[in-house]
């Protein structure tokens, strides 16, 4: 696959450069199975409908078309279980868990890496996303099967990290 150059000005970032290095939402890392699609993950409602409302240049408008937006603020009525199951994104930064490269945090990094996008984060994102698996097991233990009322939000917490957590 020919590289190709992607370059990104939005709110958060002038004049960004990267490349797309594999096909679109293949070639994963083996251990990288995200049950979720950025699209499906906008159009189901997360992160208050606030995440990136003006970074739709860099992404396909098909992952915008059904999206559950809200270009103003942070809305936890758009999430699919209308709960808030975010930190603000200066708890992220506080915390160092955002990678310069991605100024928007995870879900920043896994739309550019289902877009083709490799880069030296991977490894750690790949590793935060699996580290979300113990709220799988909580679920399990405490709910019964696709009780979708049971813990909104451990389960909306699972769907910011492509998890369905509609089927557990």
């Amino acid at each position: 696959m020919k590289r190709r150059r992607v370059v990104v000005n939005d709110l958060m970032q002038q004049d960004y450069v990267y490349y797309l290095s594999e096909p679109v939402g293949r070639n994963f890392h083996p251990e990288f199975l995200p049950e979720l699609t950025p699209q499906q993950m906008l159009e189901m409602g997360v992160f208050g409908g606030k995440y990136m409302t003006d970074g739709r240049d860099e992404f396909p408008d098909a992952w915008f078309a059904q999206a559950r937006l809200c270009h103003e603020r942070h809305d936890p009525k758009l999430n699919f279980f209308g709960v808030n199951a975010s930190q603000p994104l200066a708890v992220w930064r506080q915390k160092g868990w955002i990678y310069h490269e991605d100024p928007r945090g995870w879900f920043q990094w896994y739309c550019r890496y289902y877009m083709g996008r490799r880069c030296p984060d991977d490894q750690r994102q790949i590793s935060r996303w699996k580290a979300m698996k113990r709220h799988i097991a909580q679920l399990k233990k405490r709910c019964l099967p696709e009780d979708l009322r049971c813990r909104p939000r451990q389960r909306q917490a699972l769907l910011n990290w492509a998890y369905d957590s509609r089927r557990i």
